[in-house]
Protein backbone atom coordinates (compact mmCIF):
# COMPACT_ATOMS: atom_id res chain seq x y z
CA UNK A 1 0.00 0.00 0.00
CA UNK A 2 3.00 2.22 0.76
CA UNK A 3 4.54 1.93 -2.50
CA UNK A 4 1.57 2.53 -4.55
CA UNK A 5 1.40 5.65 -2.66
CA UNK A 6 4.90 6.69 -3.48
CA UNK A 7 4.34 5.76 -6.81
CA UNK A 8 1.48 8.09 -7.33
CA UNK A 9 3.18 11.04 -5.03
CA UNK A 10 6.07 10.54 -7.36
CA UNK A 11 4.36 10.16 -10.82
CA UNK A 12 2.87 13.66 -9.77
CA UNK A 13 5.86 15.50 -9.08
CA UNK A 14 7.60 14.12 -12.09
CA UNK A 15 4.83 15.57 -14.47
CA UNK A 16 5.64 18.84 -12.86
CA UNK A 17 9.49 18.74 -12.94
CA UNK A 18 9.22 17.85 -16.81
CA UNK A 19 6.67 20.46 -17.50
CA UNK A 20 8.64 23.09 -15.59
CA UNK A 21 12.08 22.12 -18.06
CA UNK A 22 12.47 25.06 -20.51
CA UNK A 23 11.00 23.79 -24.26
CA UNK A 24 13.93 23.42 -26.41
CA UNK A 25 11.73 25.27 -29.49
CA UNK A 26 8.96 24.36 -32.62
CA UNK A 27 7.27 22.23 -30.53
CA UNK A 28 4.09 21.45 -27.82
CA UNK A 29 6.13 23.55 -25.37
CA UNK A 30 5.96 26.54 -27.44
CA UNK A 31 1.62 26.11 -27.79
CA UNK A 32 1.74 25.88 -24.14
CA UNK A 33 3.72 29.25 -22.94
CA UNK A 34 7.39 27.27 -23.25
CA UNK A 35 8.91 30.19 -25.08
CA UNK A 36 8.87 32.41 -22.11
CA UNK A 37 10.09 30.40 -18.95
CA UNK A 38 11.39 33.86 -16.71
CA UNK A 39 11.93 31.68 -13.89
CA UNK A 40 14.22 29.33 -14.90
CA UNK A 41 16.31 31.25 -17.44
CA UNK A 42 19.44 31.09 -16.05
CA UNK A 43 21.66 28.09 -16.83
CA UNK A 44 22.07 27.16 -12.65
CA UNK A 45 18.46 26.80 -12.32
CA UNK A 46 17.94 24.94 -15.44
CA UNK A 47 21.09 22.27 -14.39
CA UNK A 48 19.46 22.03 -11.14
CA UNK A 49 16.30 21.19 -12.61
CA UNK A 50 18.03 18.34 -14.22
CA UNK A 51 19.20 16.81 -11.64
CA UNK A 52 16.40 16.97 -9.36
CA UNK A 53 14.80 15.31 -11.87
CA UNK A 54 17.15 12.80 -12.58
CA UNK A 55 16.94 11.96 -9.06
CA UNK A 56 13.55 11.88 -8.98
CA UNK A 57 13.34 9.81 -12.11
CA UNK A 58 15.63 7.50 -10.13
CA UNK A 59 13.44 7.08 -6.76
CA UNK A 60 10.44 6.50 -9.46
CA UNK A 61 12.20 3.69 -10.80
CA UNK A 62 12.81 2.15 -8.22
CA UNK A 63 9.52 2.29 -6.90
CA UNK A 64 7.98 0.78 -9.99
CA UNK A 65 10.50 -2.10 -9.60
CA UNK A 66 9.81 -2.53 -5.55
CA UNK A 67 6.12 -2.31 -6.34
CA UNK A 68 6.55 -4.93 -9.21
CA UNK A 69 8.32 -7.74 -7.16
CA UNK A 70 5.48 -6.76 -4.40
CA UNK A 71 2.95 -8.01 -6.87
CA UNK A 72 4.58 -11.38 -7.58
CA UNK A 73 4.64 -12.77 -4.61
Amino acid sequence: MGFSIALIVFSGLMMLLVLMHKGKGGGLSDMFGGGGGAALGSSAAERNLNRITFVLALIWGITVIALGFLMVD
